[in-house]
């Protein structure tokens, strides 16, 4: 705590690194702040790769936010340190833009992120009994990790899945109406990797690898998910259907509606 003088010159401590009430800073305790030779030389690889995609560098921010995730399982000052050389920028430019998305971590992540949504429907429909019944069962507070690694239990917003509500998102697949009992399994079987498949998308792989896959390298199961819309989904244009409803010309005066 470096002293600085008051107006009455008095002398005053100030608390400098992280706070509880600052989440967003990307400074957790013991956390990386540079990569071994080989761990860079693999990182840089993939890196320039990422680059390469984009007719500007700095356009490759965000996969390259994943790509070192999927290093630390969560954003440390390495990470951002290694991007920002890597584009030009500075680390606090790549903080700024890791910062606003909910989907970089600040702490360590288990093998398997398992996230509630709680947002209104979610939680009418018993989305706040499900996270209630994790935080209890998994013996750990929100953004916190079994002691064994195997989970970390989170409350998330809105993942646009109303539809399905209550949703638990694992590593950023669906499991769809959940209750607390269909969720407390899942974790069970989560941490004893027993294989489970999400109701939607693909099969479950370690949140280090999902990482890799959102950096944009992506593996041999591409093919292999669940995909379509569920009949829950389709339920309003199957009602148009049937009632013979259709959309409004372009340019009509339907379309314009009232100005």
């Amino acid at each position: 705590m470096p002293p600085t003088a008051g107006t009455d010159g008095t002398r005053v401590f100030l608390q400098l690194g992280r706070q509880p009430e600052e989440p967003n800073q990307f400074n957790h305790p013991g956390a990386p702040t540079t990569y071994d030779a080989d761990v860079r030389a693999r990182l840089e690889a993939d890196a320039k790769e990422i680059i390469g995609r984009y007719p500007q560098p700095r356009s490759a921010i965000l996969p390259l936010l994943h790509l070192v995730q999927s290093q630390d399982t969560y954003i440390t000052p390495a990470g951002l340190s290694f991007v920002a050389e890597l584009l030009g920028l500075t680390s606090a430019d790549v903080a700024g833009v890791a910062s606003f998305y909910s989907m970089y971590r600040r702490d360590p992540t288990g093998k398997y992120l398992v996230g509630v949504c709680t947002n209104t429907l979610c939680a009418v429909m018993g989305g706040d009994a499900i996270y209630a019944e994790l935080k209890e069962h998994l013996g750990v507070g929100n953004d916190q990790t079994t002691a064994d690694g195997s989970v970390t239990l989170q409350h998330i917003e809105c993942n646009a899945a109303c539809d399905y509500a209550p949703v638990v998102m694992v590593n950023w697949e669906f499991f769809d109406n959940q209750t607390p009992e269909s969720a407390r399994e899942l974790v069970d079987k989560l941490r004893e990797d027993v294989e489970v498949r999400p109701t939607r998308g693909m099969p479950l792989c370690s949140f280090a690898a999902t990482e890799r896959i959102l950096a944009g390298f992506p593996d041999d199961r591409a093919d292999d998910g669940q995909g379509g819309a569920g009949a829950a989904t389709l339920a309003g244009l199957q009602v148009a259907r049937e009632r013979g409803m259709t959309a409004p010309e372009a340019g009509s005066n339907a379309d314009r509606g009232a100005k």
